[in-house]
This record gives C-alpha cells, structure tokens and sequence, in this order.
C-alpha cells in the first residue's frame, strides 16, 4: 500500500475566485450601460462563478491535508461534494435568469450603448477563457474534479457570452426587444444541462463508483502478464476518491510457495500498477491457489 502525498491546488481557486470577482465587475457595468436583460443573466452567472470558486478553495484546502487517524484514507472525497455544490449553484443561477427574464418577454424593453457594452462584456469573456484554459489543465495534470468542474463552469460562461453577445447586436439590428430576454432563457437552459452534469459526476463519486473501463483493462492487462506462471487474481475492486484511486484485489500463488516468494510477487504487482496510475493506493491479499476457500468469497467481491 502505498499513499501519495496530498496536493495543494488553493492557488489555482484562487485564481478563478479574482477572475470572478473582474468579470462580474465587468458584466454589470456592460448591464448598466445597456440594460440588456441578457447581458445581466451573463452577469449573474459570473456571481454564481464566485460562490463556487470560494466553494472550491474551501474543498482544495481540505483535500490537502493528508490523512491522519480520523480520516485514513484523506480528505481528497471532499472535492466531489464541491463539484455538487457548484452543479447545484448553477440550477439555482438557471432559476434567477429565467426569473429575470420573463417580466421583460412580457414588457420588453429598449437597449442602450450596444456597442461599449458588448465591449465590456467580450474583455470579461476573454478573462474567463484565459482562466477557463489554465483551471482545465491543472485540473487534468492533478485529477481534481474540483479544477475540471470549474474550468467546465467558466467555459460554459465563456459560450454563453458569446451567444449573449450575438443576440445582443441582432437586437440592435433588428429592433426585435424580445430577443433580449428569450435569449436570456436560453442562456438558462444552457447552463442547467452543466448543472446537471456536475451534480451527476458528484453522485457517482460519492457513491464509490469503479474506475473507468479503459482504467480496468489496462489493470487486465497487467494480471494477464502472469497467467504463464500459473498465477491467478479475482475480487478486483476499484474506487476513486477525486485525486485518488484505490484498488483491492486478491492474488492466488501455488501453495508450496514460501511467504517471502509470495510477497515478492505481490509487491511486484503493486509495483506495475502503481507506474501505471501514479497516484493509486493498491491493497493485495495473497491466498493459496489450491485452497478451494480462496474462492468462497467471490461471491460477495467482483471478480
């Protein structure tokens, strides 16, 4: 067993929490000027940006610390609560700009200073795809669902400015004022297929799901190295816990084998694994191949 040390990724919260902080200083002043009622559900998207980013730094500094005697396996599962939050912030942003909206499908009402305001608005945009690109690759770099679930939020805000700003100008051109907040509700619907997303990934963690099929083959691989030798693995169990992963298996050797042989292997395996998937716990069980009670528990564990 082997357990990596904890990351600290607070830096990068950080960052998204003073990028939130400029772009929604950005949006409402491009509202102000325009009084674009898409242009304010754009801004209020950006306030649910900040609440998550600070959601997120309170997760990250949490997940950093290592494990102790309270908490054996870390704090690293705390993220998926982050990522849920964020999901459930998003429904609730959904909500305010559909709110937001409908008064002005009823009595829509005139645009002003189009042009500054889409300014204002595209310089917040191009913010949040500055930070959107840096939070996705630490994200991928470190596993934390927490970076990758906020670059995927900022992301979405950068698509739905662009289309807010798209819908905007044809108002201008067109002169048709119930543009402004239809596409205000389609902002809305756009955002609340990320929420959902987000809050799925957070159930499906919380509840210890297995690691991904490709993850699992290639775990297969690796036992299938050993079939020559007549050994044999069954009860694979896996989990992941945001940045971390976890495999429980049990390996079954000739019972002629010494101790000291059989734990050679073991850790030889534990070996293989661990280049393949760097930050992973393995945990191994040896048992004699030729006991036929090394296999009266594969019907509680997944072979």
């Amino acid at each position: 067993m082997s357990n990596p040390p904890a990351l600290n990724l607070t830096r990068f919260a950080w960052l998204s929490i003073g990028a939130a902080v400029l772009t929604i200083a950005l949006k409402m002043g491009a509202y102000w000027l325009t009084n674009s009622v898409s242009l304010l559900s754009d801004a209020l998207e950006s306030l649910v940006n900040l609440v998550t980013a600070i959601i997120a730094l309170i997760a990250l500094t949490i997940a950093s610390r290592p494990a102790d005697d309270e908490f054996t396996f870390g704090y690293s599962k705390i993220e998926f609560f982050s990522s849920g939050f964020e999901g459930g912030m998003i429904l609730i942003a959904a909500g305010s700009i559909v709110a937001t909206a409908i008064p002005r499908l009823i009595a829509p009402q005139p645009i002003e200073q189009v042009g500054l305001g889409l300014i204002v608005s595209a310089v917040a945009s191009l913010i949040n795809l500055a930070v959107s690109r840096v939070l996705t690759t630490a994200g991928k770099r470190y596993d934390s669902i927490t970076l990758q679930a906020d670059a995927h939020h900022l992301m979405t805000d950068v698509i739905t400015t662009a289309g807010v700003l798209v819908g905007v100008g044809l108002v201008s051109v067109s002169g048709w004022e119930r543009l402004d907040p239809l596409i205000a509700i389609l902002v809305a619907a756009n955002i609340l297929r990320t929420g959902f997303g987000l809050i799925r990934q957070a159930g499906q963690g919380l509840m210890d799901k297995s690691l991904p099929a490709d993850d699992i083959q290639a775990i297969q691989e690796i036992f299938r190295e050993y079939d020559q030798q007549g050994i044999k693995f069954h009860a694979l169990r896996t989990r992941s816990a945001a940045a971390r992963r976890f495999i429980s298996m049990h390996i079954l050797v000739p019972g002629e084998w010494s101790v000291q042989r059989a734990h050679h292997l073991a850790e030889q395996v534990e070996g293989q694994i661990r280049r393949r998937f760097p930050k992973i716990v393995v945990f191994t069980h040896v048992e004699p191949l030729e006991d036929p009670n090394s296999w009266a528990d594969s019907n509680l564990d997944r072979d």
